[in-house]
């Protein structure tokens, strides 16, 4: 009997002073943990506490019944995308921008960020990281309404010079295919500015002396650049890369909704992304379970996306992955 006794009395011993270690890290901790509180709570209330009503995807909905006593339908909704076609419009359009945005958008940042630390003159440093800051504090909206004042068939100045040197004007919003670009340009020059203060401070953060050894070495500024600066954003390019690629599915709605909107079907080919068919199935046709469908898509693929892409990353340069 004694012989049974002393282990869980040694097991209970043990579990006082793990919980009082626990407890102890806790409380030197408090600050630290205090300060995520509003993070944990966000991610609750916003992302954990709708999960249920991912339930809509696989019902036909309708307002008298509600979320959970509607038909259930299984996979129809997704079936209905796949036949449909649009799937693979939106899938296609949505990931060709963000693949643009992500590779055009970093290496643009990193090319901006080298500028400005290779300026000599701390006046015209100022000034230029102000005018390329600019753009991003622009409400969306107004980029929106500039663009629109600029391509207009019958109002914009694009038009107009080309009316007052006697060309025929261009119908931007019946043409699908210039829109990419357009979209592509706008959103570079809205956000390069902004994206490129973390690499500015990455660079920051690179040892003078190293720097200094290299100058006595006798190594240009392209040499430094390529030797010296390119090698430390690396990792800094990685992670932000991996964390891009986790919203690859999901489009940038304010940008394309503002420029083209979301019921301009001449463009449908190559401005339609997941989140204006979302809006349109939502808002204008009411149908919440294929909203539904393919947000859970969009959820899932984006998942995917990030463990293979961190499991690439892990295969190449294990420090940089992110788990």
């Amino acid at each position: 009997m004694e012989t049974i006794t002393q282990p869980k009395a040694a097991a209970a011993k043990t579990r006082t002073r793990s919980a009082s270690v626990g407890w102890k890290r806790f409380w030197n901790n408090r600050t630290l943990i205090m300060m995520c509180v509003p993070a944990i709570l966000f991610f609750a209330v916003f992302a954990y506490l709708p999960m249920p009503g991912l339930y809509l995807a696989f019902v036909k909905y309708n307002y008298t019944d509600g979320i959970f006593k509607s038909a259930f339908v299984g996979w129809d909704n997704f079936r209905f995308l796949v036949m449909t076609g649009d799937l693979w419009r939106l899938t296609f359009n949505t990931i060709s921008y963000n693949l643009a945005f992500i590779l055009l958008g970093n290496c643009l940042q990193i090319f901006v960020a080298i500028l400005l630390n290779e300026l000599r003159k701390k006046w015209f440093k100022k000034v230029s990281q102000t005018i390329m800051f600019l753009p991003f504090f622009i409400s969306i909206v107004i980029v929106g309404l500039i663009a629109y004042n600029i391509l207009s068939y019958d109002y914009g100045l694009l038009n107009g010079i080309l009316k007052s040197l006697g060309a025929d004007p261009v119908k931007t919003y019946s043409n699908p295919h210039v829109w990419p670009f357009i979209i592509v340009i706008t959103y570079l020059w809205q956000t390069t500015g902004y994206g490129s203060i973390v690499y500015f401070a990455a660079i920051m953060g690179l040892d003078s002396e190293v720097v200094e050894a290299s100058e006595i070495d006798g190594a240009n500024a392209l040499q430094r650049i390529r030797y010296i600066v390119l090698p430390w954003l690396k990792p800094t390019f990685i992670i932000l890369l991996l964390f891009s690629l986790g919203g690859v599915l999901r489009g940038n709605f304010g940008l394309i909704y503002n420029l083209v909107g979301a019921n301009n079907t001449v463009l449908y080919p190559t401005t339609d992304i997941i989140e204006t068919y979302v809006f349109r199935s939502m808002f204008n046709n009411f149908n919440f379970s294929m909203g539904s469908a393919v947000s859970l898509y969009q959820s899932v693929f984006g998942f995917i996306v990030v463990i293979t892409a961190n499991w690439l990353v892990k295969k190449a340069s294990p420090d940089n992955s992110l788990f």
